[in-house]
């Protein structure tokens, strides 16, 4: 795929190779950022979803951190674990699909408005063919949503995540979006909250 020689495959090398289906057998019902960060992502999803939106919450689990309000339309789950993804209770279906092992989604083209990825993008260890199928399963004018923390299951996250900062992380996922060529330019910024764990954003709009 064009785009790909730009991002050495180093960067996608993580220290626990072995298939991710054994190291997500258990579920894990924990909080990936802390309460007021979570506040933080909620707030700007109320923001950019609209009424009636349908939404995929790309490798998700127990919560969502989506806002009572807007009332969304369709909430599809997808992520690693079956017991993570049926107590999440923003869910209205779920799937269990791993995506370093086929970055292919199992949706048809322009099935959802908006994809939301929150802190969980540092796992991805093939992004530019996930982002590609993303910009596929979206509808034209539709929107890709990246929330990233600082916090991973440091075995499985991929190498470039480790020990950097905020501002290389947001340069680093709009380099995931731009490739595929179906989405305008990427934006990112800090929605941290003043006191809690940082909130970087990345977010693009598929071409119309």
């Amino acid at each position: 795929m064009a785009g790909e020689d730009t991002l050495p495959n180093t960067l996608f090398e993580r220290l626990d190779v072995a298939p991710d289906a054994a190291f997500y057998h258990s579920p894990r019902f924990v909080q990936h950022i802390d309460e007021s960060t979570i506040a933080a992502l909620s707030a700007y999803y109320a923001e950019i979803l609209s009424a009636g939106a349908d939404v995929l919450d790309l490798m998700s689990s127990w919560v969502s951190h989506l806002p009572e309000q807007p009332v969304l339309g369709r909430v599809a789950g997808l992520g690693m674990n079956s017991d993570e993804l049926a107590a999440n209770p923003r869910l209205s279906e779920y799937c269990v699909h791993d995506l370093n092992a086929e970055p292919r989604l199992p949706y048809d083209d322009a099935e959802f408005d908006v994809v939301l990825i929150a802190v969980s993008v540092q796992y991805l260890a093939r992004p530019i063919e996930v982002f590609a199928d993303i910009a596929r399963v979206l509808r034209p004018g539709g929107r890709v949503v990246v929330g990233m923390s600082h916090r991973c299951f440091p075995t499985k996250a991929i190498r470039a995540f480790h020990g950097i900062g905020g501002e290389q992380r947001i340069s680093l996922v709009r380099e995931y979006v731009r490739p595929s060529g179906l989405f305008g330019e990427a934006t990112g910024f800090d929605r941290s909250p003043e006191s809690g764990d940082p909130l970087w954003v990345v977010t693009a709009e598929r071409h119309t």
